[in-house]
């Protein structure tokens, strides 16, 4: 037992002592020594950066093949005419025409419709003047597409309208379809 703390004292000392001296004349503006900073300080490395620890040396890597973001819904139809009128036959308003979502849908057509459509949809915004061919909600065209052609037009774009799938959710989308019916009498 005797020997065992002697062994003890014998390692412990000089550890103590060192630390006991370190201490008398430390510095409290410099930071401590610490043992080991090999996993407790690695290099930060910026998102665009290039990363020599990485694949292909980039620090923010692609996603996973097959991966879907996060409140992500899948379109499938294509731009193409036909693709427009498909998605007329096999996509239908799933909200009814409510006064909660009417109200949401007048909403969003204030928001994101009204410059180019106009208040009550007859192509009169005010950024009209500087495009041809004002898109009327009003024409018998506007009229006989369906809500699901419709849904597909304000996914995708159409000629002058862009995509606004990126900006409105599709549900939002939806409810705006609801909104403009109404604006048409229907």
């Amino acid at each position: 037992m005797s020997r065992t703390i002697t062994w003890l004292a014998v390692i412990l000392l000089p550890v103590v002592a060192i630390g006991g001296l370190r201490m008398m004349r430390r510095d409290v503006a410099l930071r401590n020594d610490e043992w080991p900073t090999q996993m407790q300080y690695s290099p930060a490395y910026l998102s665009q950066t290039a990363n020599p620890m990485l694949p292909n040396r980039m620090t923010e890597q692609p996603p996973v093949p097959g991966s879907v973001p996060r409140g992500f819904q899948p379109f499938h139809y294509g731009s193409d005419p036909a693709e427009l009128e498909r998605a007329g036959r096999e996509l239908k308003n799933p909200f009814p025409p409510t006064a909660e979502n009417l109200a949401r849908g007048q909403y969003i057509f204030s928001n994101y419709c009204v410059a180019c459509h106009g208040a009550t949809g007859a192509g009169d915004g005010p950024i009209i003047p500087k495009y041809p061919n004002p898109p009327s909600y009003q024409t018998e065209k506007s009229r006989s597409l369906p809500d699901g052609g419709m849904f597909h037009v304000i996914t995708l774009g159409r000629n002058n309208m862009p995509a606004h799938a990126a900006q409105v959710p599709a549900d939002d989308r939806w409810k705006a379809i609801l909104y403009i019916r109404k604006l048409q009498g229907r």
